[in-house]
């Protein structure tokens, strides 16, 4: 079982890689968890949802982010998610769902407390970590992973260059359209219901965006347009614009640890 040795407490994270938390489908749906040094009990807990498109990318994507949040004392599992290459729209926000969950479920075991967890992600995980925390929300995006007998609320999400509304464009191809790949053949009611902007509600958790300002895949509307939602709801909300950087910015040096940070500090005073 690999570790990751933290200076800061002179203790060790720990890593369980490749872990069973659900069913995708048919098949297992994996995840690699990151428990805090220590022996606290009752902790709060963060699911990190990976980005790609919701066509690429895995687990192991947003890895920095479970060492840096569990050096800090959080539970992290940076989760899977069916790929709309292999199953479309609903299939990922159940298996996030799943995800959390499987935390909640789990929650004795892993020393957390389930009623604090939080869910965080980047571009289309970010998308997904909104999904994940609507209150009122088709039942289908609960799916049928497991653990299905608690329920996945959670109590803060922080949404990181992520699109705010799933757009139905004509006569584009599926290959450049990611929208498309995501929804196949649904309908503009299907399109709405997959978008946070159209269905955050007031119900919705304290929430924290963090976007480029130029970015160049996601723009940075959609989270200006989040934001002025979630104010108009009167929900708790942060935004951060990071000057002239472009989408997927927390990959170059020194970012991934300025996002982190942010990230601790916002969910130590939600969860």
């Amino acid at each position: 079982m690999p570790f990751f040795y933290n200076e800061a407490m002179n203790e060790l994270v720990e890593i369980r890689d490749n872990i069973k938390i659900g069913l995708a489908g048919n098949r297992d749906l994996k995840a690699d968890l990151f428990i805090p040094p220590g022996n606290e009990k009752e902790r709060p807990a963060i699911v990190i949802v990976h980005g790609g498109g919701w066509r690429e990318g895995d687990e192991k994507q947003l890895r920095g982010y479970g060492i840096l949040l569990a050096r800090e004392g959080f539970v992290c599992i940076c989760t899977s998610y069916r790929l709309s290459t292999e199953a479309p729209w609903p299939a990922q926000i159940q298996d996030v769902n799943c995800a959390i969950r499987y935390m909640k479920a789990n929650s004795k075991e892993l020393a957390l407390d389930p009623d604090r967890i939080g869910v965080t992600g980047n571009s289309a995980g970010g998308h997904l970590s909104l999904m994940s925390a609507l209150k009122n929300y088709d039942k289908s995006f609960d799916g049928e992973g497991g653990n299905n007998n608690v329920d996945s609320n959670v109590k803060a999400v922080c949404a990181i260059y992520s699109p705010a509304r799933i757009v139905k464009y004509d006569n584009t191809d599926p290959i450049i359209d990611a929208y498309k790949m995501l929804m196949g053949d649904a309908g503009q009611e299907e399109y709405d219901l997959a978008s946070p902007l159209l269905q955050i509600k007031s119900n919705f958790p304290p929430t924290m965006l963090i976007h480029g300002s130029s970015d160049s895949v996601v723009k940075l509307e959609d989270s200006t347009d989040l934001y002025k939602k979630l104010r108009q709801e009167n929900i708790p909300a942060e935004l951060h614009i990071f000057s002239e950087e472009d989408h997927a910015f927390d990959s170059a040096k020194g970012y991934g640890r300025s996002v982190a940070e942010l990230q601790n500090l916002f969910f130590k005073k939600y969860l």
